[in-house]
């Protein structure tokens, strides 16, 4: 379809075709493939974002930065005083506290990412209704922000796992956490890019995230071994098909038992890290000219 539009240009009309179908309407969605080439090209803006929110995250604690090591630290000495003190989770369990540090670590990267990435709209309305981009970027930069500012985190968790009694000895199994903190972050961002349009049209449904995420801890082994479910071989099996407790199983293999992780955990945890991935974003981009609308 074309159109012929009359300009004026000093005392002479010049007509001038206009193709209309080249024209796109403000704030479109664009193509599936246009929107993951735009995404790329909004890298640089993400991983700049990510880090300035990680360096002003903590400037009004007292503690700064510091509560990114002591949050997950304070919340693993509560869960050994119950569970490896008081319910006695400990039995049987070799180098519980290792076990206890591991879970507990690499379950708050995943609690975090996730949360922070489903409320990604509602906290950011105002920037979405005043720029043009695409929105997607936001989830990534929130997953990017949680990455960065667990590096340290990963580090005391290692150096706990050497300086703890009973100590463990660094073996090549130990590069095998890089693989799987990796697959790790795919499924995290993917689950925020699942979650963030139904927060978006329901705000009320993060509060059910962050309790989601609790009653996850629980089904991912995060405190207790997984032959606590031996009496009930269909919950086993549903928690071994999870993808937190294949992250955790992983790499407490690795660095606690020094065994190498089967091919079968390997297979699960990628394809539900890619799975995710791709079924979040293509849910979240058919809802990309939603976002930031005042309902």
């Amino acid at each position: 379809m074309s159109q012929e539009t009359k300009i004026e240009m000093g005392a002479k009309n010049v007509p001038v075709r206009v193709d209309l179908r080249v024209l796109a309407r403000v704030g479109a969605k664009p193509g599936l493939i246009d929107y993951l080439i735009s995404l790329w090209n909004y890298r640089h803006f993400m991983v700049y974002d990510a880090r300035a929110r990680v360096q002003s995250g903590n400037k009004r604690d007292r503690l700064g930065s510091a509560w990114l090591l002591l949050d997950p630290l304070l919340n693993g000495i509560g869960y050994f005083l119950i569970f490896g003190l008081l319910l006695g989770a400990s039995r049987g369990v070799e180098n519980f506290i290792g076990f206890l540090i591991l879970g507990v670590f690499l379950f708050q990267m995943s609690s975090r990412a996730v949360v922070s990435g489903a409320r990604v709209i509602p906290s950011n309305r105002n920037v979405i209704q005043a720029f043009n981009f695409p929105r997607a970027t936001l989830t990534v930069a929130v997953n990017i922000r949680e990455l960065l500012a667990n590096i340290p985190v990963i580090i005391m968790m290692l150096l706990m796992i050497l300086v703890i009694a009973p100590a463990e000895e660094i073996t090549w199994r130990w590069l095998l956490l890089g693989p799987a903190v990796g697959l790790q972050f795919i499924f995290n961002l993917g689950a925020g890019l699942l979650l963030a349009p139904l927060v978006a049209k329901i705000n009320d449904v993060v509060h059910v995230v962050s309790f989601a995420m609790r009653f996850w801890m629980f089904a991912s082994c995060v405190m207790f071994p997984i032959d606590r479910y031996n009496s009930v071989p269909v919950i086993k099996a549903i928690v071994e098909a999870n993808p937190l407790y294949l992250v955790l199983d992983i790499v407490r293999s690795s660095v606690l038992y020094a065994q190498t992780p089967g091919w079968q955990s390997w297979a699960g945890l990628a394809a539900w890290a890619l799975g995710t991935l791709m079924v979040g974003m293509l849910i979240f981009w058919k809802g990309e000219e939603s976002y930031g609308r005042d309902d």
